[in-house]
């Protein structure tokens, strides 16, 4: 099954008008317009709770162009030239938020269940096939510790064939994965014996930061991908997937395809893991539910 590109918004939105006052006016139908454009292109459903964000966000893009209305903005998107404004557009309605070893017992769970059984399986000797994906990396705390809770549990890892692929639809997230440098502040949410993969680095705009460790880097493979595409490029499958608080930007529908799409990506036996604060629509006939947004893939 596929995630049909929907040419549908949401439901109409019966929002008041503010009076509040703006840098550019903002009305029901710009805010209706956008949404609509944001759900053809990502899936993500914007409620009427984040007119304020999107204001705030696209302004920007707004005073970058030079335009004065966001009725221009809109229409600029759909005309010739909004190929190469929409990829802006993604990334400022796009969400990020995240942290390393967010959700901590999914890694519990992933270090006993995934990273140690491997390594106990292999026997330190090289070789073995270990494929795990982030779907929906954002700036790159989740890969890295990923990356981390592997490293640590399998020895000589580099001698196996042990890759992560992270996936995220925001380009700008991306290339901040990619450099892998964060606020000093980063380390105190990595527990004391992972934090040996990062070293201080002085940045020139004052203070330090903190980059990862070349070795954790190496098991990680980046790439751009938009989840509602009707084709993904990879084949799996993967022995466990992360799609963490994604779908709680999306419809029904929308999630239900989603799910339907990772589970056949998800090898006999392997693991699903999705947000503290997201379900699935009911229950999948392809995954059991064995811990706290946790399920296995059926054999």
């Amino acid at each position: 099954m596929t995630l049909p590109r929907r040419a549908e918004a949401p439901a109409a939105l019966a929002l008041p008008e503010t009076e509040a006052k703006r840098e550019f006016a903002f009305s029901d139908a710009d805010f209706r317009k956008l949404a609509e454009l944001a759900y053809r292109h990502t899936g993500i459903s914007l409620s009427a709770s984040k007119r304020d964000l999107v204001y705030n966000r696209l302004s920007r893009r707004l005073r970058a162009l030079e335009l004065t209305t966001f009725r221009e903005y809109h229409e600029y998107l759909e005309g010739p030239q909004g190929h190469q404004e929409t990829e802006r557009f993604i990334n400022s309605v796009s969400t990020n938020h995240t942290r390393f070893f967010r959700e901590s017992h999914h890694f519990v769970h992933f270090r006993t269940h995934v990273a140690a059984r491997f390594a106990h399986t292999n026997h330190g000797s090289g070789g073995g096939r270990l494929r795990i994906w982030s779907a929906g990396c954002s700036t790159g705390e989740e890969p890295y510790t990923i990356a981390m809770v592997l490293k640590k549990e399998i020895a000589a890892v580099a001698r196996h064939n042990v890759r992560i692929l992270a996936t995220d639809i925001d380009t700008e997230v991306l290339a901040k994965s990619q450099r892998g440098e964060y606020a000093a502040s980063s380390l105190q949410e990595i527990p004391p014996e992972y934090r040996d993969f990062f070293a201080a680095k002085p940045r020139a705009s004052g203070g330090e930061a903190v980059v990862v460790d070349d070795a954790l880097r190496s098991l990680i493979t980046f790439r751009q991908l938009n989840l509602i595409e009707p084709q993904w490029p990879m084949k799996g499958p993967f022995d466990a997937v992360f799609c963490r608080n994604v779908m709680i930007y999306f419809d029904n529908p929308t999630k239900k395809d989603l799910v339907e799409r990772l589970t056949k990506l998800v090898r006999s036996g392997g693991w699903l893991y999705i947000g503290h604060s997201e379900s699935l629509i009911g229950t999948h006939p392809g995954l059991e539910l064995v811990g706290r947004t946790i399920y296995r893939r059926e054999p």
